[in-house]
């Protein structure tokens, strides 16, 4: 009994090393469907955008509009009565960025505190938020921020981030677009 336990271990031990053995890695010359798919449409020139905070001296959250000013090579912010707010150069900023946050929404949190069976399922109702961040390098104080727009919807989002990464010169990683460190 001893022999056939030890036997069937050693081909079981045997079976695992043989399978274990490094294989030369696999090389496929298929495109990535990002590059077969059509181009990405461009941002709109100006959209409907919350101001969530960041900027240094504005620290009130206010809904408004961005627009991209190519001629002074500038992201905009101008508030409820279309007035400059402030503008983040392109050459400051350093990364740009989708963040997206799923949180319980106003309708959820009213229907989960009704007293009734079943309200607590209420709970369970979310809506996703998604913002534009950008880290920029502000020249006029002469220190780094990020600041935080929330925009309406995923297509506008993935367009704003990859028509301000081009007009920024900024490097693609994924769906977030960066500035190099320049090298010494």
């Amino acid at each position: 009994m001893k022999k056939i336990i030890f036997l069937s271990f050693l081909m079981l031990s045997f079976s695992v090393l043989t399978d274990a053995q490094l294989r030369p890695t696999e090389k496929k010359t298929e495109p990535k469907p990002e590059q077969t798919s059509m181009p990405k449409t461009p941002a709109p020139a100006s959209f409907q955008a919350k101001y969530e905070g960041g900027m240094f001296g504005f620290d009130k959250r206010e809904t408004g509009t961005l627009k991209f000013d190519d001629i002074n090579e500038r992201l905009v912010f101008f508030g409820k009565s279309q007035k400059e707010m402030f503008s983040i150069p392109y050459k400051s900023m350093l990364v740009v960025y989708p963040q997206s946050r799923s949180v319980r929404s106003t309708t959820g949190t009213v229907v989960s505190a009704i007293p009734l069976p079943g309200a607590i399922l209420g709970g369970l109702i979310r809506e996703k938020r998604r913002y534009l961040v950008i880290n920029y390098d502000d020249p006029d104080v002469n220190a780094k921020g990020v600041v935080n727009f929330k925009l309406s919807n995923k297509e506008l989002l993935s367009a704003v981030i990859d028509t301000l990464g081009k007009k920024a010169e900024l490097t693609q990683r994924g769906s977030a677009y960066y500035r190099p460190k320049e090298k010494s």
